[in-house]
């Protein structure tokens, strides 16, 4: 299989999906400590920032979403099911969970949610694609 447009924008939304606990990560650290930090986390005791919570669940919501996009991406990648539209899908998926992450950290929920809808716009699109290949 060839690295399709569609592949290598899901490898950049998984990379980054994978990078995402870096920020929350690092500021648990500056305000532990590293030692407390790297322990079993007491939030009760130690909370983390009001962003970093707020990042910690973009994160998490960037990890469902990358679960149902990825098969779909992968699926249509087998069946040659490339169009144009599935290539702006995969570019506007990107850019919508970065953006997601972005703004849930920095507490923005009005474009949260149109990012969020964007990106779950994107995955429909794989999904009509694959199925209109079968037809």
């Amino acid at each position: 299989m060839k690295l399709t447009p569609e592949l290598l924008f899901l490898t950049l939304a998984a990379s980054a999906t994978a990078l995402m606990w870096l920020p929350y990560t690092l500021a648990r650290m500056l305000k532990w400590g590293v030692p407390a930090a790297l322990a079993n986390p007491d939030t009760a005791q130690r909370p983390d920032p009001v962003w970093a919570r707020r990042a910690k669940l973009a994160h998490a919501n960037a990890i469902e979403n990358l679960a149902v996009f990825a098969p779909l991406v992968l699926v249509a990648a087998a069946i040659g099911a490339s169009t144009p539209g599935t290539v702006l899908a995969a570019k506007v998926y990107l850019g919508a969970r970065l953006l997601h992450y972005l703004v849930y950290a920095a507490g923005i929920p009005l474009v949260r949610t149109l990012a969020f809808l964007a990106g779950f716009g994107a995955t429909l699109v794989f999904a009509a694609a694959i199925l209109g290949h079968a037809a």
